[in-house]
């Protein structure tokens, strides 16, 4: 996965917010459902990268025991139906309104679309002014159909917002690989090692020649609404593909060396939070971080059209 970040002009969207509050449909907002958790057990697990397939500069492949307390996770990301609640209560304006753009994958923009900005190395990035989480592919898109998608271009320091708002914090990333696993030891994925069982599609990433043409496969080229893959052994849906998952942790490369047998949190500083999970852009000829023990990491301040967010509850 891309990294894509850059010094930003500070620039407020046009009445972000009068948009924001029209973008379910006309629904209230208020009368959307509550997040739906599923209660995790305390235990043991290795977490880390059983198959040393990873990525060596990530740090994933030191595999060690790690002991979970007991807590409770959404089944799902927040949904753009669940932060439109958020946002209807506290006026709230993402950081990537506030910044006046964000970064959207090229191959959901228009052909005939203004050239733009990219993210060098990684030009599919394109800069796209007026991308927020209710314009996900800019100013002419719209979520009216995808209430039920997981909300995307959401920043660390948004996401802190939403469970600030929600009495609900982000998963540190052991909680975040433990849960993801959903019981298993040492898989690769959810269900498994096997990427597609038998051909079966169990998870939303990029099939094709990335970048350029993604055939959708699995029945989406872009996000996929929450639950439409079978949960983990544990009820969580889509822990790996679709989107990215914010963790509360700093991260560092070798912190798996020093890492916390007991409920660990992560180091105690850094400039990037971690990311968890993968995306709908995965590909495994550039990026195989759809498994349950990849991990990557972003600047707090980062919006981009394939990052979002679950949250733990509050004990």
């Amino acid at each position: 996965m891309a990294n894509p970040s850059s010094s930003r002009p500070v620039e407020r969207s046009s009445e972000p917010v009068k948009q924001a509050e029209d973008v379910i449909g006309g629904q209230r907002v208020s009368n959307l459902p509550l997040i739906d958790f599923v209660a995790i057990p305390a235990g043991v697990f290795q977490m880390g990268n059983a198959q040393q397939d990873g990525y060596e500069a990530d740090g994933e492949r030191v595999v060690h025991e790690v002991s979970v307390s007991a807590f409770s996770i959404g089944a799902t990301t927040i949904t753009n139906a669940q932060f439109a609640r958020f946002v209807s209560d506290t006026r709230y304006v993402t950081e990537g309104e506030r910044f006046g753009w964000s970064f959207v994958f090229a191959g959901h923009l228009p052909d005939d679309f203004e050239e733009t900005r990219g993210v060098v190395g990684t030009e599919w990035w394109r800069q796209v002014y007026g991308a927020t989480w209710f314009c996900p592919e800019g100013p002419h898109s719209n979520i009216e159909t995808r209430s039920d998608h997981p909300v995307v271009h959401i920043s660390w320091s948004d996401a802190e917002a939403f469970c600030k708002w929600s009495g609900t914090r982000l998963p540190t990333e052991a909680e975040w690989e433990y849960a993801a696993r959903g019981g298993l030891v040492g898989m690769a994925f959810p269900w498994g090692d096997e990427l597609e069982p038998n051909g079966e599609h169990r998870m939303n990433v990029f099939q094709g020649d990335f970048p350029s043409l993604d055939a959708g496969a699995d029945g989406f080229t872009g996000t996929a609404p929450v639950r439409s893959f079978a949960p983990n052994g544990l009820g969580l849906f889509e822990t790996t593909g679709n989107v990215w998952e914010w963790c509360s942790d700093y991260f560092d490369q070798g912190y798996y060396e020093v890492s916390k047998r007991v409920d660990p949190r992560g180091p105690e500083s850094g400039t990037h939070r971690v990311m968890r999970g993968g995306s709908f852009l995965c590909h495994a000829s550039y990026c195989r971080r759809y498994r349950v023990d990849a991990r990557s990491s972003n600047t707090p301040d980062t919006s981009v059209g394939h990052l979002g967010f679950r949250v733990v509850a509050l004990p």
